[in-house]
């Protein structure tokens, strides 16, 4: 299984197994992602249409190129999931992957976002062919336009997903001055 490390997450590569068992067993897929599912499962912002596309993105994608798991570690036995993150789909022709993300509203304001966005923006980067990262958030959703900004991602404007959305992007020469 592949996992990304922060201080208190396990990020875990999404399956195609993983993404049935979480439409159609919560049981199999807390199995699948050793973790806790919490009753209140899937994360805002997230339901059965958007995990269904989640399922056709990963039999067209690359592993690691659509949805991740955010777990928070427990000290013993397994953790808990808190949220999901990751990629809407494979490189383009540009380099330009985008991201999206989503935190269950009781782990909310805990930093969990920031650190997944971290971890997974740098796994973007370290892949010679991307050349910028993106994402789209709604005005209104003051704490998501937190972490983009702290990230160091810059607002571009109006997005692309339609009038209510605003588009943020972060260029590798901006990652490798955040982080060099």
């Amino acid at each position: 299984m592949n996992t990304l490390r922060t201080v208190r997450l396990d990020i875990v590569c999404g399956t195609l197994a993983m993404a049935e068992a979480e439409l159609h067993d919560l049981a199999l897929f807390a199995e699948l992602v050793n973790a806790k599912v919490p009753s209140v499962w899937p994360p805002p912002l997230n339901d059965e249409d958007s995990q269904r596309w989640l399922m056709e993105l990963l039999k067209t994608n690359p592993p690691g190129w659509s949805n991740w798991y955010m777990v928070r570690r427990a000290e013993s036995g397994r953790g808990t999931l808190v949220g999901n993150i990751g990629f809407k789909g494979g490189p383009s022709d540009d380099g330009t992957v985008e991201i999206g993300y989503s935190v269950l509203e009781a782990h909310q304001r805990n930093g969990y976002a920031s650190e997944a966005v971290n971890a997974i923006v740098a796994f973007a980067f370290a892949h010679p062919m991307i050349t910028r990262v993106t994402a789209h958030t709604l005005p209104e959703l003051t704490p998501s336009i937190g972490v983009l900004t702290k990230r160091g991602f810059r607002l571009l404007g109006t997005g692309t997903e339609g009038p209510e959305t605003i588009l943020f992007e972060l260029t590798r020469p901006m990652h490798e001055q955040s982080v060099g």
